[in-house]
């Protein structure tokens, strides 16, 4: 298939749009031309004698594909929940164009067979592309090895027990060693178990007046520290999920600072929302990590400004509506993320003019596929033909009924947004478009 898209707003890395048109081959951006280029000779020239899509982007800003490095597609085994299909389906409308699923399904993906699973539905899907993550232990019950090596062969990308910490210090240094070795990473959901046990919101103001046990800042922290400690001894390459803590930050900055392999990820909720939003007992506002106080916020925030925390991701987690109205003590933690998550942070950081336009798509696109040497992130001749449209523009309140994921999950409802995707496109095909959900409508 051969795309031109054409009269592209493209950032130049300086956080300047530049005008662009771009001529794409099979899987590959082939050519990307200076605005002031005629498209008539342009596609006289290049797309003589064969079939040419156009894509008239005027108006729209143009970007790589959006990355998001941690997700919960649910299957195998809660499929209630969301599929592969879904997920992907979900993924799309939301501008991402690679996404990378976590272990925590049943049967866990904790062997070979697993992988090939997800690998295999997602190729059905035919969507957006899915890299898996595999468990570092058996079941994700800390207490035995998964096999790293037939892990690494099957396709799995990097290993975490997320959903889970690993409580065994001695468990975790075996499992940085190991993955050293094959120069692969460990991701690690951070969370110490004593601190936790039937908490459901952070421990602060809306847990004492609702009298709910809260989780202490601290249950995240003791894991970060305890982790850097390991990876400066192993080497590995380390990445600490959704950071939501101060505690955390300062841990990962010191770090940073002192040469340890370590990287970080936050989500758009933990930038946007804190404790003292949540407006009662409704469990969609109930995720892990919890929402934490305003202070946690604003270090998240500056951690992802001065680079001590290198990507964005929207750790999506749907559940089923019968679930979380179970209510916010005995409700399964998660939210929806896809097709919030550009929006909510243009309309929350870009438009008010704490960041750039350029910060806040190089944190979901180049920067986490530098993170984890990825092949895409790059809007360049010879690169993948990975691209998202995006109108900057137009107002669209959130409204879960029309989302693509099976999860209705979300806090944002009716919340006015703009930095809309409009346009999803992977490997130089079209998997998404707005117009053409419209004209079905």
């Amino acid at each position: 298939m051969t795309l031109f898209i054409k009269n592209a707003n493209v950032l130049n890395g300086q956080n300047e749009l530049e005008i662009k048109h771009i001529w794409v081959e099979g899987s590959q951006i082939e050519h990307i031309f200076a605005g002031d280029q005629n498209t008539a000779e342009l596609l006289q020239q290049y797309g003589a004698g064969q079939e040419v899509t156009e894509i008239d982007a005027t108006g729209k800003l143009v970007t790589p594909g959006l990355i998001d490095m941690h997700v919960h597609l649910r299957e195998p085994g809660f499929e209630h929940k969301e599929t592969i299909a879904t997920g992907t389906a979900s993924a799309a409308k939301g501008g991402f164009t690679t996404i990378a699923c976590m272990p925590n399904t049943r049967p866990v993906t904790d062997n070979a067979d697993v992988v090939k699973l997800v690998l295999d539905k997602a190729a059905e899907a035919g969507s957006v592309k899915v890299l898996p993550y595999a468990a570092i232990t058996v079941n994700e019950l800390g207490r035995e090895l998964t096999n790293f090596a037939a892990l690494k062969a099957a396709g799995a990308i990097g290993f975490t027990d997320d959903g889970v910490g690993v409580q065994n210090a001695q468990m975790m240094k075996n499992a940085m060693a190991l993955a050293a070795s094959m120069d692969m990473p460990v991701i690690a959901h951070c969370e110490d178990d004593s601190l936790v046990v039937g908490a459901a919101v952070s421990e602060g103001e809306f847990a004492r007046k609702h009298g709910l046990k809260g989780i202490p800042n601290e249950s995240e922290a003791i894991h970060v520290g305890r982790d850097i400690l390991l990876a400066e001894a192993t080497g590995v390459h380390y990445h600490v999920c959704h950071v939501s803590t101060e505690q955390s930050i300062r841990l990962i900055r010191l770090a940073k600072s002192i040469g340890i392999k370590v990287t970080a990820e936050v989500c758009p909720h933990h930038l946007i929302l804190s404790d003292e939003d949540i407006p009662g007992m409704d469990a969609n506002w109930k995720m892990n990590p919890p929402l934490r106080t305003p202070r946690d916020v604003e270090a998240c925030i500056e951690a992802l400004e001065d680079g001590t925390i290198d990507i964005i991701v929207t750790d999506h987690a749907p559940h089923s509506e019968e679930e979380k109205a179970k209510g916010m003590e005995l409700a399964p933690f998660g939210i929806v993320g896809f097709e919030t998550a550009f929006p909510l942070l243009y309309t929350k950081f870009v438009q008010t003019g704490r960041w750039t336009l350029q910060m806040l798509v190089d944190r979901m696109t180049s920067d986490p596929a530098k993170v984890f040497r990825l092949a895409t992130g790059r809007l360049e001749q010879g690169a993948p033909a990975d691209i998202t449209l995006i109108d900057l523009e137009t107002e669209q309140t959130v409204d879960p009924t029309t989302f693509a994921t099976k999860g209705k999950n979300t806090p944002f409802t009716n919340w006015t947004l703009q930095g809309w995707p409009q346009t999803t496109i992977v490997d130089g095909q079209v998997v998404w478009s707005q117009e053409a959900t419209a004209s079905k409508a």
